[in-house]
């Protein structure tokens, strides 16, 4: 199976804009590109998963969106990073789209773009991360079961329930992907064992799946929630 970062896209992969509609709008934070260009190296799926009910609520249409990610996209890839895949939710309840306007299972804090992304593209989500600037994405990375890391905008409150705690907080995206590079260089090592358990502990927790001795000894607070 293979496994993924998934990334937020406004606030997180480029600067947050109040309902950018236009490719120009979507600008990269700094010296991130390089730090992707690893995490690439080291195995993992690049994959953006944003909500875009500016949709719904009729400010820009799925063909705008379209233009931008494929902007994106070119950004990035003349930079040697290449953007596994796009998972947007266009809905809002509040939208004034009708086919829209409904509350849907794929906008987070749902996880159901991450479902879909892990049946798409055979993704294991335990092996996991979303990171993202707001508890929204926290939470939604926490039910789909991966860890997470908050980037902080100084915009969210302390978390009100354990699925919203992320495993990490970051001072900014590059801190948050330099992060998930070391804990995985660590869990990847082939001389540091972090996940050993005697036999016996392991036989006893066996069908467990969310008990202390689970397949990954990092792991976040609301994966228990997962």
């Amino acid at each position: 199976m293979n496994r993924a970062v998934f990334l937020d896209r406004d606030g997180t992969l480029v600067h947050s804009v109040h309902y950018p509609s236009r490719p120009e709008q979507l600008r990269l934070y700094d010296g991130i590109a390089p730090a992707l260009r690893e995490l690439q190296a080291m195995g993992f799926l690049l994959i953006v998963v944003t909500n875009q009910s500016g949709i719904a609520r009729g400010y820009f249409t799925e063909a705008d969106l379209q233009r931008m990610h494929a902007s994106l996209s070119a950004n990035l890839s003349a930079q040697g990073v290449f953007l596994d895949g796009f998972y947007h939710c266009p809905h809002h309840p509040d939208g004034v789209v009708p086919e829209l306007a409904f509350r849907c299972a794929c906008r987070k804090p749902q996880p159901g773009m991450l479902l879909r992304a892990a049946a798409e593209r055979d993704i294991d989500l335990q092996a996991s991360w979303f990171i993202g600037d707001i508890l929204d994405d926290v939470e939604a990375g926490n039910r789909a079961g991966c860890r997470t890391v908050l980037v902080d905008l100084g915009t969210e409150q302390p978390p009100a329930s354990p699925s919203r705690c992320p495993a990490f907080v970051a001072r900014d995206t590059l801190h948050a992907l330099r992060i998930v590079q070391a804990v995985t260089a660590l869990q990847d090592s082939t001389e540091l064992d972090l996940l050993y358990r005697p036999q016996a502990w392991k036989a006893e927790h066996s069908e467990e799946r969310h008990g202390p001795f689970k397949k990954y000894a990092l792991t976040h607070p609301g994966s228990s929630l997962s």
